[in-house]
């Protein structure tokens, strides 16, 4: 069966039609099917391995479709594009060197029967925003939630989720960050496997049920980034070998396989692939930024970084409104927050791993794998609040090499502290939250110092109300050798865990492809009612960070910190003139008397005297009372307590001293 197809010159599709003719008339990506007219699309395509590419319209179920074939006009550089009569809802694939198999388009924008299946053509002027006056938010100030949208409620759905997001802003988040969603095989999945990077997944709904995801945060004033994959592509589904060779290079390989060739031969249309989908999700999704995923597996050599000029254009699509960027990286390499001027790029936060190391030690004690060089001491956190990470250039027992990189003048707020996350709490034998590794009363001091430091504060779905569901690494991908293969390798990589790789407990660990497994990470919301301790307790320093003067400031070089015994010490948040400062005094250990207190980050200025302002003893928070810490004649630290306190005038004169006769 064929039909008519008129096609567009390259320089005619790169120029766009003039404005105001109609809101299909100019196209906007180089990549892509992409509406011309109420029922016409251009089609684009980078295949330099082809020597023809057919265009194939299908229609009807998958067995029995009726399908239309429609040759694409061959490009300088290896693209294939052309028009055809065909609206949106409409599906398509493309025929590479009329081979008898077809293939979804590298740059589809929908793909409702999974990444084997057609590509569907989306109109994305159908959807209508409300956010005209959103500008979009900056790194300080901020709350960071990551949320796996197929866990975070019962149904798994954009929709279901938007219901949730008036309580997450009531209680004081400002940022989501949505783990990817680009799509993957399968009915479950962390996302991190996608191969579709330009289509939201079928799996949580409709393109359009994820912009209106985004334009009911924006309405309760939450910001939503999202987590890109751009170091790898999954195993299953992913056909872009048949289009080009140089997507991928084995020249640098990472722990899932080959890498993306961003500097290599013909890297150019990687490089624009990649920069395009960036601009994509911020203009049509409206995100608010990215957080980019193990930015150390993304190499690239070339004169301008691609996670920085990622960046760079999706803040250009911006416009005026703000974006947030935010990188993982395992190496702490702070290049990637400095300016451009100075030989960084431009990113606005670093997850802090060393943070959340020192803090599982503190709770647990755990010391193996890569938490062996960590002592979850009190001059860590110490250095945590002052410095951002821990490790920046010193030896590395675990890898058996420097790790870090400085990171002075970096502000505090560029470093992203958690106690959990999707990777952290996954890497437990059975996806155990950290509240079950420790005792309710540390638990609740370290939650205290996560929500007040001076850093950027993350916090894992459920984390706020005390969830007791697991986070599991769970993976419907692949074939039954596949998945063996992959239940296999993460095994492996668990048993870095001395205390997971006994055979009898590697045998007790969840199968990652049994649909159980990805069932019970399902949220439960009525935990916030029956874990109401929990779940004040995070509302109220949400709260106190918000509202203090001090605590939501994160200032350059506006905290210092002393240590006051084996698991104390205290953070010290200056003001100007030191009228209005704040301690956080944290004790992880036993009950501590400090008499004397040689500490000078403890004394008040003259005529004031401290006053406790928050305690996590509060017995709202199922701790054993309040007690006063700072007295004239002493200091107490309550066992595992961590009290905030300011300053008010004295209440009496200060006693004088004693004169004793030398």
């Amino acid at each position: 069966m064929k039909s008519e197809i008129t096609f567009m010159h390259n320089q005619r599709s790169a120029r766009g039609r003039k404005s105001g003719v109609n809101k299909f008339a100019k196209r906007r990506y180089p990549i892509g099917a992409e509406l011309i007219g109420p029922n016409k699309t251009h089609f684009r395509a980078w295949a330099p391995k082809a020597k023809n590419v057919d265009l194939v319209l299908e229609s009807g179920a998958e067995k029995n479709a009726e399908r239309s074939f429609h040759p694409l006009t061959r490009e300088d550089g290896g693209y294939f594009s052309g028009t055809a009569e065909a609206g949106a809802g409409a599906l398509y694939r493309f025929r590479i060197n009329d081979a008898e198999n077809f293939h979804p388009d590298p740059a589809s924008r929908f793909q409702p029967q999974g990444p084997h299946g057609p590509s569907c053509i989306v109109d994305p002027t159908q959807f209508k925003w409300t956010d005209e006056k959103w500008r979009g938010v900056k790194m300080r100030g901020q709350i960071v939630y990551e949320m796996h949208i197929g866990t975070f409620t019962p149904e798994g759905t954009w929709r279901a989720a938007a219901e949730q997001l008036a309580e997450l802003a009531r209680i004081g988040i400002t940022v989501i960050e949505m783990m990817p969603i680009a799509d993957f095989p399968g009915n479950f999945g962390w996302g991190y496997d996608g191969v579709d990077l330009f289509a939201p997944t079928r799996l949580y709904g409709t393109p359009d049920d994820l912009r209106a995801f985004v334009d009911r945060a924006h309405s309760l004033g939450l910001a939503v980034i999202l987590d890109v994959v751009y170091n790898h592509f999954g195993p299953d589904g992913n056909y872009l070998a048949v289009y080009s060779d140089d997507y991928l290079t084995r020249e640098n390989e990472n722990d899932w396989g080959d890498s993306i060739n961003f500097d290599g031969a013909n890297s150019g249309p990687v490089r624009e692939f990649f920069i395009t989908n960036g601009r994509y999700w911020i203009d049509e999704f409206h995100f608010d930024g990215f957080r980019f995923d193990a930015t150390q597996s993304i190499y690239d050599k070339s004169d301008e970084y691609i996670v920085g000029a990622i960046g760079r254009a999706a803040r250009q699509t911006a416009g005026k409104r703000s974006l947030i960027l935010i990188a993982e990286n395992e190496s702490q390499e702070t290049k990637l927050v400095r300016p451009r001027s100075e030989g960084g790029d431009d990113l606005d936060g670093l997850l802090n791993d060393d943070f959340h190391h020192s803090a599982v030690v503190a709770l647990t004690g755990l010391r193996e794998a890569y938490y062996t060089d960590y002592l979850g001491s009190p001059q860590e956190f110490i250095s945590a609040a002052k410095y951002g990470y821990l490790f920046q250039g010193q030896p590395y027992s675990w890898q058996e090499a420097p790790r870090g990189t400085p990171t002075f003048k970096a502000s505090p707020e560029a470093f992203v502290a958690f106690i959990e996350n999707h990777d952290q709490v996954a890497n437990t034998a059975a996806g155990e939250r950290l509240r079950f590794q420790t005792s309710p009363g540390r638990y609740r001091a370290m939650t205290a110092l996560l929500l007040l430091g001076p850093w950027t504060p993350m916090l894992f779905q459920g984390q706020e109300f005390g969830a007791s569901s697991p986070f599991i690494f769970f993976t419907d991908v692949g074939d039954g050798p596949m998945r063996e293969a992959i239940r296999k390798g993460r095994f492996q990589f668990l048993a870095q865990f001395p205390s997971l790789a006994a055979n009898e407990v590697q045998k007790r660990l969840p199968v990652p492809s049994d649909p159980k497994v990805f069932a019970n990470c399902k949220l439960d919301f009525s935990k916030r009612k029956k874990n109401k301790e929990f779940y004040d307790l995070h509302v109220d320093l949400l709260r106190l960070r918000r509202e203090d003067s001090r605590f939501h400031e994160q200032r350059l070089g506006g905290v210092d910190g002393a240590v006051l015994g084996p698991a104390s010490f205290v953070l010290r948040y200056f003001s100007k003139g030191n009228s209005d400062d704040r301690l956080l005094v944290v004790n992880f250990g036993e009950r501590r008397v400090l008499t004397p207190a040689p500490e000078p980050l403890l004394a008040p200025p003259l005529g004031l005297e401290w006053e406790t302002l928050w305690s996590s003893e509060s017995v709202s928070y199922g701790g054993p009372g309040v007690v006063t810490v700072a007295r004239q004649d002493g200091w107490t630290l309550p066992a595992e307590a961590t009290i905030a306190l300011r300053l008010i005038p004295e209440k009496a004169p200060r006693r004088q001293p004693k004169r004793r006769s030398l």
